[in-house]
Order: C-alpha cells, then sequence, then structure tokens
C-alpha cells in the first residue's frame, strides 16, 4: 500500500516562499520517481518538476531558477522548494509517486500567491 500525504501549502505575498513536504508509506520510495505537479482551476494538471532515485532532476521552464526538488530517502519524503513565488503559481500542488508502471498520487496542498 503506498500513500502520499503532502502538506506546506498556504497563503503568501507574491515574491515570498514556502516549502512544500510529501510524506509517503510503504517500501518503494527510494527506488521510485518523484514529481510534483500543479493544477489551478479551469486549468490542466502540469508537471512541475521530478526527481529519479539517482537524484536527476527535471524543472517545467516555468519554474526554473525559482523551484528546487528535493528528496530524503531515509525519511521517505518529497520536498519542494518554492522561492520568488509568482501569482501565477497559485495552485493546488500535488505529489506523484512512480515505479515503474504504477503511479500513485496525493489529494494536494493549496498554494495561494498574492499580489
Amino acid at each position: 500500500q503506498v500513500q502520499l500525504v503532502e502538506s506546506g501549502g498556504g497563503l503568501v505575498q507574491a515574491g515570498g516562499s514556502l516549502r512544500l513536504s510529501c510524506a509517503t508509506s510503504g517500501s518503494i520510495f527510494s527506488i521510485s520517481i518523484m514529481g510534483w505537479y500543479r493544477q489551478a482551476p479551469g486549468k490542466q494538471r502540469e508537471q512541475v518538476a521530478t526527481i529519479t532515485f539517482g537524484g536527476s532532476t527535471n524543472y517545467a521552464d516555468s519554474v526554473k531558477g525559482r523551484f528546487t526538488i528535493s528528496r530524503d530517502n531515509a525519511k521517505n519524503t518529497l520536498y519542494l522548494q518554492m522561492n520568488g513565488l509568482k501569482p501565477e503559481d497559485t495552485a493546488v500542488y500535488y505529489c506523484s509517486l512512480n515505479f515503474g508502471l504504477e503511479h500513485y498520487w496525493g489529494k494536494g496542498t493549496l498554494v495561494t500567491v498574492s499580489s
């Protein structure tokens, strides 16, 4: 059984920072590809960042230079450090775990960035 629980969302002013966390259960975290996705009202879910079990990362162009994805395999936890937040970053952020063909999702945490 794999469960993912996001936390750390909230209200922040433009230019501020937040750190999101994704706590996972199960025993496959350390060998899984992890990612952060986000979905704003009326828009499709988009990929924000991913990180492999080897530590390789990829970022959406819209967040490059501002967001950093990381993982702590000892704690089975994924993080997203968000700096220089913009109003367009407002969305529900979801944690994902990919293991082979299996895909798991958390329920999301809301990030609201005010002007």
